[in-house]
């Protein structure tokens, strides 16, 4: 494979002496200066996870989570093939050449101790982007890789955005409703899946027999990528397996409905320019929620989710209807570290 322009370490240009990347480092300079913790720590992370990820079959997951405040990294491995590095941008505080040589650090090791190609790592930095956008474009390589989750084949791209097109940490609720595909009458449940990003979990309640979904963005890019999504797994789009590009609050108000079966995932925050309104999840839960129950069919379940550190629901929810905390399990354990990285509730109509 070529040389991967997102494995090397950027550093800013005041550091760089000439260069807007850190040199590449050999791992004896690697190690140096605390580069041996991280790596004894991955190490560690690797072979308690690896055991984990074989019983369950889990084949994407999180290696190491900023373990040591030093390293604030994330990585993530997939099929054991490819490996992201997401570092969380340090404070204007921090010595940015230490960062930086702390940065070319993890680039180099990572790859030694996942047994992986360097230009086979690759590194994000996350930083909130314009207007709230959740998922920034960051270049245009367009390269998309398959991964596999349980049954389901997903195409993520590893160059061209924040984000991979999975989110490993709802890799639960994607279990979830694709086991929850079915009925318990039997029949296939009616699926709606809003803010649905790149569809895989349209996918996951399709495999587990859901006789219809309705997969909803505003994004044409992302509906493409769900689109493919779908057909990599034998589903063809049409009438049984539909596309909409909405601005979903919209789509909330004027659709009919009903579903056996929503997921709604929102963003924390969103002013896209495509918008009616702005989004700000907080704020605006307790309608979006009260909207998704009119859909719901009277047995139905909304799994209701956002990744909002310090999120509270409004308690009028619980009132009015059955609703159950579901985030402290839905937190699978290559996230245990972080138990603020999202929340989930299932919500139902009082009986």
């Amino acid at each position: 494979m070529a040389d991967n322009p997102w494995n090397k370490a950027r550093i800013p240009d005041a550091v760089a002496a000439g260069g807007d990347r850190a040199p590449t480092l050999d791992l004896t300079a690697a190690r140096a200066g605390g580069g041996d913790q991280f790596e004894n720590r991955l190490r560690k992370d690797l072979a308690h996870l690896r055991k984990w990820a074989a019983r369950e079959g889990i084949t994407s997951w999180r290696v190491y989570d900023a373990d040591l405040p030093e390293y604030a990294v994330a990585v993530d491995l997939y099929e054991s093939r490819w490996a992201v590095v997401q570092e969380y941008a340090p404070p204007g505080s921090i010595d940015a050449a230490k960062a930086a040589r702390r940065l070319a650090a993890v680039m180099a090791l990572v790859p030694e101790v996942l047994g992986l190609a360097a230009s086979d790592v690759f590194l994000k930095v996350r930083e909130r982007g314009k207007g709230g956008e959740k998922y920034g474009r960051i270049a245009e390589l367009g390269a998309r890789h398959e991964v596999r989750e349980g049954a389901a084949r997903l195409l993520v791209n590893f160059t061209d955005y924040l984000d991979t097109g999975l989110f490993l940490d709802h890799r639960p609720a994607r279990f979830w409703l694709q086991e929850n595909g079915r009925l318990p009458s039997g029949g296939g449940a009616r699926f709606l899946n809003l803010f649905a990003y790149t569809g895989a979990a349209t996918v996951h309640a399709a495999l587990g027999g859901a006789a219809s979904t309705t997969t909803v963005d505003l994004s044409r890019t992302y509906l493409d990528w769900a689109a493919a999504n779908l057909r990599a797994n034998g589903f063809e789009i049409g009438p049984d397996h539909r596309l909409k590009q909405a601005d979903c609050l919209t789509w909330l108000r004027e659709d009919a409905g009903p579903y056996d079966l929503i997921f709604m995932d929102p963003p924390v925050f969103s002013n896209s320019k495509r918008m009616d309104g702005v989004l700000d999840v907080q704020r605006d839960h307790a309608w979006m929620i009260a909207e998704c129950m009119r859909l719901l069919a009277p047995d139905g379940t909304l799994l209701f989710s956002n990744n909002l550190r310090g999120f509270v629901l409004d308690p009028m929810l619980a009132e009015r209807y059955a609703v159950r905390d579901w985030t402290k399990a839905s937190i699978p354990p290559d996230f245990a570290r972080n138990p603020r990285i999202h929340q989930a509730f299932f919500i139902r109509h009082r009986s």
